[in-house]
């Protein structure tokens, strides 16, 4: 299953598309069931999961998107 979606973080906007199934799995993002999952600010991604960390969340911002979407969807 696909998800897009944008959340608000404090004063930030950020976009994300998240694939993610029914159960969790050793690929999902700390075995959970998101396998794979970007996050954008603007034009600029600042997290991307792909079965693995290729781009890890570095602002305050990012890391509270990433937590906000694990727990909607994780």
């Amino acid at each position: 299953m696909y998800t897009h979606g944008t959340i608000q973080i404090e004063n930030e906007t950020f976009t994300y598309d998240a694939k993610h199934f029914e159960l969790p799995s050793e690929y999902g993002i700390e075995g959970g069931r998101i396998s794979k999952l970007g996050i954008r600010k603007g034009r600029e991604v600042v997290l991307n999961y792909d079965r693995g960390w290729v781009i890890e969340p570095e602002t305050e911002g990012a890391q509270l998107a990433l937590l906000a979407i694990c727990q909607k969807l994780n």
